[in-house]
Parts: structure tokens; sequence; C-alpha cells
């Protein structure tokens, strides 16, 4: 049987510049798996916490005080890893260790295990016959929490080619439609200076109205069908719009308020307009009734939580009940441990909740969540375009496409 044989954490930095821990684990002496634990810039409030007072050097301390109790425990055995962080820390939040080191150390020993066993990492997750890849959904444009002043309330205008047969061709589709969309920006402001934002969306000034015409004539010019090709999404991010002194939502950038009423018309103008197969957090993250009049309008979207359902097993079953959603976000350092992710993604699948498995906008070149998209049958796997730690996760597709396993994309 595989043994731990040894711990480690550092801590190093993500592709913002900021602290984070990352943990090796050796298995029988020979077998490294090694995470790196990324973090949000959006962050719902039921969240599991990244670091005790914010502080990545006391999730480092706790970590090394508790190694031994890690030793010749059996990688493989996510509950008992899972059990063994609980045993230090009680909390429903990680609040005492941290969610960030419950993610890296549940992640680093199952993939200390996959190299035990010879296996992919998403084997390990699911064991089943076949595989199908989750299309990749990345940023075009970014505003909100993601970017500076000037532009979009909104957070994320995506794109997801759900015409694509191959995993390759839906890759190569995200990346035509990102360069073509900043010739598209310069043609109408001179001055851009091709910023984008933490995930790689383009960051120009200009309005939501604007920037979702810019990306729709983006893929009309370049010959694809929103709805048939390629789809737009859109992350709205809403709790970060919402005000609860006013109970409206304030879009101080485009200087505008909308009601709880008027924020699902908003919404679903964009929705109808746009032909958005994709709308995350349209409405802020405890509004699940009027997330349900959504669910209810749009059947055929996916109409999708995040800061609703914080992969919180107790969360989304919650929405399940209200008919919040029908499709939801799997971010593990949300949950905090890979176990507790794995549960909600259970849930999800049992009552026919699309999953979408996601970066965070502070990430590492680490690709173990296509692993875990995959792993969960999700249909979309929301990594980004461009940047280092975005392309870490793409070309991780390319490389499993040689796998025999799996087959094909997602059908959504």
């Amino acid at each position: 049987m595989t043994r731990i044989t040894s711990i480690k954490g550092r801590i190093i930095h993500d592709s913002r510049g900021n602290k984070t821990i990352e943990v090796d684990i050796i298995s029988d002496d020979q077998f490294l798996g090694r995470t790196c634990a990324p973090a949000g810039a959006s962050v719902g409030k039921n969240e599991a916490i990244s670091f005790p007072e914010g502080k990545p050097e006391e999730s480092l301390r706790i970590l090394n005080e508790n190694s031994k109790k890690f030793l010749e425990l059996d990688p493989i055995d996510l509950k008992i890893i899972d059990d063994t962080i609980k045993s230090i820390d009680s909390t429903s939040n990680f609040s005492k260790v941290g969610g960030a080191l419950a993610y890296a150390v549940t992640i680093a020993a199952m993939e200390s295990a996959a190299k035990a066993l010879g296996e992919p990492l998403f084997k390990l997750i699911s064991k089943q016959n076949s595989y199908r890849f989750p299309i990749p959904l990345g940023n075009l444009l970014g505003g909100g929490a993601h970017a500076g002043p000037g532009t979009p309330d909104i957070q994320e205008i995506l794109i997801s080619a759900t015409g694509a047969k191959t995993i390759r061709d839906a890759i190569e589709t995200n990346f035509t439609v990102h360069k073509e969309l900043r010739k598209e920006i310069e043609k109408t402001d001179s001055s851009f200076t091709n910023g984008r934002g933490d995930e790689g969306g383009w960051a120009p000034k200009c309005d939501n109205e604007k920037a979702l015409e810019l990306c729709a004539r983006t893929c009309e010019n370049l010959g694809y069908t929103l709805g048939k090709e390629v789809s737009l999404g859109v992350d709205f991010a809403s709790s970060t719009q919402w005000n609860e002194k006013k109970q409206k939502y304030v879009y101080e950038r485009a200087g505008f308020e909308n009601t709880p009423e008027q924020q699902i018309e908003f919404a679903s103008s964009i929705i109808e307009k746009y032909k958005l197969n994709y709308a995350e957090d349209a409405v802020h993250e405890e509004a699940f009734e009027d997330m349900s009049k959504l669910t209810s309008k749009f059947p055929n979207a996916m109409i999708t939580g995040d800061d609703l359902t914080v992969t919180n097993e107790g969360k989304l079953k919650q929405a399940i009940s209200m008919g919040s959603c029908n499709a939801a976000i799997l971010k593990v350092n949300q949950a905090g441990s890979l176990f507790d992710a794995l549960e909600f993604a259970k849930v999800a699948n049992d009552n026919n909740i699309k999953l979408i498995t996601s970066h965070r906008s502070g990430e590492s070149i680490d690709s173990h969540i296509t692993h875990i998209g995959i792993g969960t049958n999700s249909k979309l796997l929301k990594i980004g375009i461009v940047g280092g730690e975005r392309v870490a996760k793409l070309n991780e597709l390319i490389r499993l496409a040689e796998h025999d396993l799996i087959q094909g994309v997602a059908q959504i």
C-alpha cells in the first residue's frame, strides 16, 4: 500500500504577485504531488477562509507543526486526508488552518497517489468507462473586480466554442476570437494600450453595452453565428454591485442603479439580445428567489451560481430546492478541501445541475483543475484564454487528448 513519506510547504506567489502556499507530498519516497493554492478577487462571503488572519505564513506554521499526522497515510484515501485536516481544524470554513492549505494538501496527496498508481489524476477523481472534455470557457473582456477604472461594471464577458468537435478546435477558436477582439477594440479606441484584466480578458475603457457589442461583432466578423459555432457568456458578479443599505445594485461606472426587479430585467435583456448560453451570478449571493425567476425564464441557458452556491453542499441543496440555478461553479478553494468539493459535485450531478469547474483570478501554472473538470463530468472549464497560468491548463487539455479514455467534448 502506498504511504505518504514526506510533506512540506512553502510560501510562493500567484499570478498577481500575492503570497500563497504550495505543498509537496511525496509517497513511497519517490512520487511527488505538488499543488499551489489559488485565490479569488471576487470572493463570496460564504467561501472557506483562505488563510488564518489573512497570513499564508500562519498556514505554513500550522502545517509544519502537524506534518507528522500525515505521514504513513494512504494518499489515495482522500477521506482520511480530509479527516486529518479537520482533526486540526474543526471549523466549518477552515478559519484555523486556511482553506488554501486544505486545497493544497488534498490535491497534492491525490497527485502523488496518481503517480504512484501510474494513472492520470482524473481517473482517481472518478472511475468511469469513458470521459468527455469540458468545453473551455475563456475571458474575452474584463471589468469589475478584475480590471481598473473605466472598464465595464460587468466582471467578465466569456466565449465558448460550443460547436467545436475536438478540444483543440475549441481552444484555438477561443484564441482566434480573443486576438480578433483586440483589433476590434483598436478600431473604436486608438488610445487602447492592450491592457488586460487579471484573467487575460481585454480591459478597454467602455460601458457594459459597448463591451458586449464589441464581443458580439468580433464573433460575427469571423463568420461565427452566436449560439451555434460559438456562444457568449457573462459573469455579472452581481454581489459586487449589490448595496445592502440601498437594497439596490449600484453600477458606479455606468452611473445607474437597479432594484431587484430591474436587475432581473437587466440580466434578461442581455441574455436575450446576445443569445447567451451562460449567465453567472446575475443577482447577488443571497437572492435565491430572484435566481429562480431567471432559471425558469431561460431553461436552455446555463443560469449559474457561483457566489450563490460557493462550492458548498448545503448552499447547493438550497438552490436545488428553490430552483435557483441549473448550473453551478466548482471552485475547490471555495470549499477548501478537494473531498468537500467532490461531494458538492456528486450532489450537482445527481440533480442534473451542470458543473463548470473554474480557476481563480490569482492562479499558478498548476493544471490540476483540468483533471478535476474531466473527473467531475463538468460541461465547461472556466480557465481563461491567455497568460502563462491560463495557457498551462489549456495545454494540459491538449496533452490529455492523447488519452484513449477521453472521447470528444461535452454536450451542453
